[in-house]
């Protein structure tokens, strides 16, 4: 558009490669050829004048933001982001939480973990997200992401019989890999919780 605004903006101060770096957020609300919005997700080198180094497109959904807490240690010299895509309607709310590391002053993508919340007439279900850096000896600490996916009765009577109420967590532990570079996960664990919440969209 010839004019835009930002619909949320926000920064954090970080840690990659061991060098003071600055991550700012930009969400720039809806694209006119896009379901998704567009947020620019930058890296800027501030130690004398402020330089950019990298920005990437992060928005996955309608909102973007730094999902709580924003970046999670994985070493004394370097922190990985989380940020978050979202939208909602008036029963349901769809979330991607994307996992971003930076290497070389570049974005690197680990992996997107896909929740979805829902509150109907009989019960809610949530799906809340937790993440845990866990020192194994590695360059880059693991990094343990739980899901507590929960059910929980609303009281109303309603024509729908409701599923029976629990709370279950899903757990999967990403670690460095030497030899690829990279974060590979022990488990598909997330993956098949993504593709049971597609089949109740």
């Amino acid at each position: 558009p010839e004019t835009s605004g930002f619909s949320n903006a926000a920064v954090l101060a970080i840690k990659a490669g061991g060098k003071d770096r600055l991550a700012m957020l930009f969400d720039l609300g809806d694209s006119p050829d896009s379901a998704e919005g567009y947020a620019v997700l930058a890296l800027y080198d501030i130690t004398a004048k402020p330089k950019l180094l990298d920005a990437v497109n992060v928005a996955l959904d309608r909102g973007t933001y730094f999902r709580e807490p924003g970046k999670l240690s994985v070493g004394a010299n370097d922190d990985v982001l989380i940020t978050m895509s979202a939208h909602f309607n008036s029963s349901q709310n769809y979330v991607v939480t994307p996992l971003i590391m930076i290497r070389d002053d570049k974005f690197e993508p680990i992996d997107m973990i896909y929740t979805f919340d829902e509150n109907l007439c009989a019960y809610s279900r949530k799906q809340d997200v937790a993440f845990q850096g866990i020192a194994d000896g590695q360059p880059y600490a693991a990094i343990k992401v739980t899901v507590t996916d929960s059910t929980v009765l609303n009281g109303e009577s309603c024509d729908d019989t409701p599923p029976r109420p629990e709370s279950h967590e899903i757990s999967v532990t990403y670690h460095w890999d030497k030899k690829t570079s990279r974060y590979t996960k022990d488990s598909d664990a997330l993956d098949k919780l993504a593709g049971e919440n597609a089949n109740r969209f």
